[in-house]
């Protein structure tokens, strides 16, 4: 990978600079209020835009694939226009999470579900280089460098189990970096780590702490393109200042956290975390935290503040419902411990299925405020591309859902086209690939779809706007109409009501807002004054977002 000169690296090195060396405590975003209620947009980068049609078929790929298992033409380029049409800004996205963007396989496959290539990001082949179906690097620094400039930060998705299928067009990689004899059963903790996910999925030897020699596969590719000095010599300062054995593990780690202080990514999402050993994702973490802070002494005035690296984990069926530990049957395992900040829950699609608000919001409050789960993060999603038993599929309740996941305590994950009501069913396509389709931007010449566009966006500047929404303690009001606050601190408090009918509406502020303060309702964009304990409002939508105007003096 082409990288800037380090030169926090290079003291490092040489003994210069004790504040690089690796910390003795990992550093915890998951107490920055800001990470526990951040709304984070999850895109496919081959679904979502095509930028640029140049690249859609690169590395002699074919558009052979079965329905929606090939590359669809989106890219980082499409991505970058969304940016700069401020899209994502009108949304209130405060993190912008993209599937693996870095080289995948050329080949396709033929196993499983049908023909199938690497258009999800998930099949890795180098992870030093940005796959040209998606872009280049160039466009890499300029898609972060603008999400920035535009407060939204940015989350590169991980991938350390494995690498991708073997096909005609890839070959297998030597034995040393990974198994191909043994698919997971699940029998608990060896049954989940120490096997491959699927047939054809190598598994990478992440518990090997032997040293092993470069796959060829890189050394034939970096020779051809030029760079295997540059890539030896960077590796082998990495080793020597880490002092880590040359095992597997060690080179993606070094791999994955190159991004990061070349390009200032702010955080991971790591996918597959418990089929890995935990003590993997604490090295990932502190060499993850020591790159965001070389980057950021590089680049003061490019940053946008002192936060610390963040990583969340796709650790697949934890939900916060089970506090901190992930049981393995016979192990468990608290990944907080290992670095993570924050882990995805899988508890809250399948419990709205069956439970009102209140109950679930009540809960997660519990939970996240003096509860197991104190000062440690969850992202809650309803859809997402990989669990067919996502919330409303169907997309009946698209509206309901919007509410539902925007106004949860807790981080929240939009996956996109939730907002424009995206297909999530197709019955001439095979598994997963129902969830992937493209980004349905067509359906926006339809007023319902614009309208339900603009209710998620009253729901994600408002959540932007009072990080209380996401972050603070959830207490319940009344039940009709269905009314609650969330408190951050004295000065940062939002009120919620539900079901307050259009029209005229009075609601008491139960003590939360002074006689005299101006609140404005991030829905209706109406402002009203309180007095005698109450606030009136007149609009045309029954549902009130509360908090107090800036213009309050």
């Amino acid at each position: 990978m082409k990288r800037f000169a380090s030169l926090c690296m290079a003291l490092c090195l040489g003994g210069a600079l004790p504040a690089c060396s690796a910390p003795e405590k990992v550093e915890r975003a998951g107490s920055d209020p800001f990470w526990r209620g951040a709304t984070v947009y999850f895109l496919l980068p081959d679904r979502f835009h095509n930028g640029d049609p140049g690249n859609d078929l690169a590395y002699g790929r074919a558009d052979d694939a079965d329905r929606l298992r090939g590359f669809h033409g989106g890219d980082l380029q499409g991505v970058l226009d969304r940016l700069n049409e401020g899209y994502f800004d009108r949304l209130g996205v405060d993190v912008l999470w993209m599937s693996p963007f870095y080289e995948q396989i050329h080949g396709a496959t033929d196993e499983g579900t049908g023909r199938t290539y690497a258009y999800h990001g998930y099949w890795p082949r180098d992870w030093t280089a940005v796959d040209r179906n998606f872009g280049s690097e160039a466009l890499l620094a300029e898609l972060v460098e603008t999400a920035h400039r535009r407060g939204i930060r940015v989350l590169l998705d991980v991938i350390v189990n494995h690498i991708g299928p073997v096909t005609d067009k890839d070959s297998p990689w030597p034995s040393e970096w990974n198994r191909t004899e043994s698919v997971c059963d699940w029998s608990g903790f060896a049954g989940t780590v120490s096997c491959m996910l699927v047939d054809n999925l190598p598994d990478i030897r992440t518990e090997r702490d032997e040293a092993v020699a470069l796959p060829p596969q890189l050394l034939e590719k970096w020779q051809r393109e030029g760079r295997l000095q540059q890539e030896r010599a960077e590796l082998d300062a990495f080793f020597e200042r880490t002092g880590y054995p040359r095992a597997p593990k060690y080179y993606l780690v070094k791999w994955a956290t190159d991004w990061v202080r070349e390009y200032g990514v702010d955080g991971f999402r790591v996918d597959t975390v418990k089929h890995v050993e935990p003590e993997v994702w604490r090295a990932l973490k502190e060499e993850a935290s020591l790159a965001l802070a070389d980057w950021k002494a590089r680049n003061p005035d490019r940053k946008l503040d002192d936060r610390g690296f963040y990583m969340v984990g796709e650790v697949y069926g934890y939900g916060i419902a089970g506090g901190r530990d992930y049981d393995f049957g016979d192990r468990k395992v608290d990944f907080f411990d290992y670095g993570f900040d924050s882990l995805i829950n899988f508890d809250m699609a399948p419990r709205v299925k069956r439970e009102n608000m209140e109950p679930v919001f009540s809960r997660y409050s519990d939970m996240l405020h003096g509860g197991d789960l104190d000062g440690v993060g969850v992202l809650n999603y309803l859809t997402s591309h990989d669990d067919m038993n996502s919330y409303d599929r169907e997309r009946k309740n698209a509206w309901d859902a919007a509410l539902t996941l925007m106004l949860a305590p807790g981080a929240a994950q939009i996956y996109y086209g939730d907002e424009l009501a995206r297909p999530l069913t197709d019955n001439a396509a095979e598994g997963d690939a129902q969830l992937r389709s493209p980004m349905n931007w067509s359906d926006l010449e339809k007023g319902e779809t614009r309208a339900l566009l603009a209710h998620w966006q009253k729901l994600g500047q408002f959540r932007r706007a009072h990080p209380a929404v996401g972050a603070g303690v959830h207490r319940k009001l009344q039940d009709k109409p269905y009314t609650f606050a969330r408190t951050l601190d004295d000065d940062e408090r939002v009120l919620v009501a539900i079901g307050t009918g259009t029209g005229e509406k009075s609601l008491s502020v139960h003590g939360l807002f002074t006689d005299g303060t101006l609140l404005k309702d991030h829905y209706s964009g109406t402002v009203a004054r309180v007095a005698d304990g109450a606030v009136s409002f007149d609009t045309a939508f029954d549902l009130l977002l509360l908090a107090r105007t800036s213009d309050n003096h």
